[in-house]
């Protein structure tokens, strides 16, 4: 069984999902888990700092496996691009409601931790901008808006928490896989 605070965050990811982060009060936290909400502050210090525990715990995720999916890989550009699109989508389905709280959440986020969080997601999508550099600069790609791509990759990848199922027929590495391949060459016949 987790430890309590680990209970607190799950249970506060849930409703953050479901609520939203300003609808969601530490009251009705602690009615969901069956305390009293003066308990509360016995395992967290305020209700941001579970939404920092997510925010910054999911961009790790999103980092590691980046990292983990190119590094020492040495093949095209687009063999990169769908590499990092499947690394992407895997973190989006290992915990589908803290990627929810992720992606719309992060804006409560106070200072200075907003603008931490906001160099991490800029770090992460210089990685992808980077890699359709490379595909620009050896002819791989055409030529394109490296940030309005970025934006738009991502944006599709983003909304997989909303209708990936564990028990449905592709795994989250085949929808990866799938959606890289929209990406990378489109729905027009050649």
């Amino acid at each position: 069984m987790p430890s309590k605070k680990k209970q607190v965050e799950l249970t506060a990811t849930t409703l953050f999902q479901e609520r939203g982060y300003a609808a969601t009060s530490m009251r009705d936290m602690a009615q969901a888990l069956g305390i009293e909400a003066a308990s509360l502050y016995s395992h967290i210090r305020s209700k941001e700092e579970i939404l920092q525990n997510i925010c910054f715990r999911m961009a790790r995720m999103f980092f590691e496996a980046q990292d983990e999916a190119l590094a020492g890989f040495s093949g095209t550009a687009a063999e990169k691009l769908a590499r990092a699109i499947v690394a992407h989508v895997k973190v989006i389905t290992e915990d589908k409601s803290a990627s929810a709280v992720f992606f719309t959440e992060w804006r409560h986020l106070s200072e200075p931790h907003l603008e931490e969080f906001k160099q991490m997601r800029n770090r992460y999508e210089g990685k992808f901008r980077e890699i359709l550099h490379e595909g620009l600069r050896n002819g791989e790609f055409v030529a394109l808006d490296e940030r309005f791509a970025v934006l738009t990759i991502l944006s599709a990848l983003n909304w997989t928490h909303q209708w990936f199922k564990a028990t449905g027929p592709m795994s989250a590495e085949e929808i990866g896989q799938r959606l890289a391949d929209v990406i990378l060459n489109g729905l027009k016949k050649k």
